[in-house]
């Protein structure tokens, strides 16, 4: 169904059992699949890609151009999965030409109101970001990880599965999967034993894996050095050899410490 207020390019592709309330606007280039809803007062514009069963509240901003001086009118996209929520006064912007040109947003995630999502960020499916959150450009977040109010990522961050930003903080360096961060330019405050717990793991498991990281984040050496500690290395735990893989890869930004480091 379609309002009679809404106004709609010709060129955009939207499945028939889309839902489009009054005064949205969908511009040329945009493809939207099956069963969305849009509520009212929604624009989407750009070369935006939207799958299925997506909820868009009023007053959200999807596709408008980046928020980059270097954003020269390219091509640029913004591709969103299935089974989001956008609550009022969402904003997304499409990628640019030093990120890929490329902004993803995967399945089931909450983007709760005033949220902001730049150019070129890669978020995967599960993920929270509560009222007022806000990603600066190339941001990537990993399954499952939830963002407090208020917080701020800064550009080029990457967040690991399970992590969860507190409230009113401010991440200038990389955050570990199961990583617990409050306040700003603060070092990680624990492991997010919620999560952990969420994800089905029992108390025995969640010490050892407290055990390993306190190994791997030893202020007497390296990280680089202490990954290589027999105990690390042998440990066949999924969750330690998901944040090994996190540390080994490239970072733009650092690594963010424990407290006790």
């Amino acid at each position: 169904m379609i309002h009679p207020s809404a106004v709609i390019s010709n060129k955009a592709e939207i499945d028939e059992t889309t839902n489009i309330g009054p005064f949205c606007i969908i511009g040329e280039g945009v493809k939207i699949g099956k069963n969305n809803n849009l509520l009212s007062h929604v624009s989407i514009i750009g070369n935006t890609t939207i799958e299925n069963n997506n909820y868009f509240y009023p007053f959200c901003s999807i596709g408008s151009e980046p928020q980059d001086l270097k954003y020269n009118n390219e091509k640029s996209f913004l591709k969103i999965g299935s089974g989001n929520k956008f609550r009022e006064n969402v904003t997304v912007n499409p990628g640019t030409y030093g990120g890929g040109l490329n902004t993803l947003i995967e399945d089931n995630c909450l983007f709760m109101v005033g949220s902001h999502v730049a150019h070129d960020c890669k978020i995967q499916s599960n993920v929270i970001l509560a009222n007022n959150a806000t990603l600066a450009g190339h941001v990537e977040i990993d399954n499952n990880a939830i963002l407090g109010g208020n917080s701020a990522i800064h550009q080029f961050v990457r967040i690991g599965k399970y992590a969860m930003i507190g409230g009113m903080s401010g991440v200038e360096k990389d955050i570990i999967p199961y990583g617990l961060y409050t306040g700003i330019r603060e070092n990680l405050k624990s492991l997010n034993v919620i999560g952990l717990k969420r994800k089905g793991l029992t108390s025995n498991n969640i010490n050892e894996i407290k055990n390993l990281i306190n190994l791997i984040f030893n202020k007497n050496d390296t990280i680089d050095n202490n990954i290589k500690n027999s105990l690390v290395v042998k440990s066949e735990i999924k969750e330690i050899k998901e944040v090994i893989k996190f540390l080994n890869s490239h970072s733009k930004r650092g690594i963010t410490a424990f407290e006790n480091d």
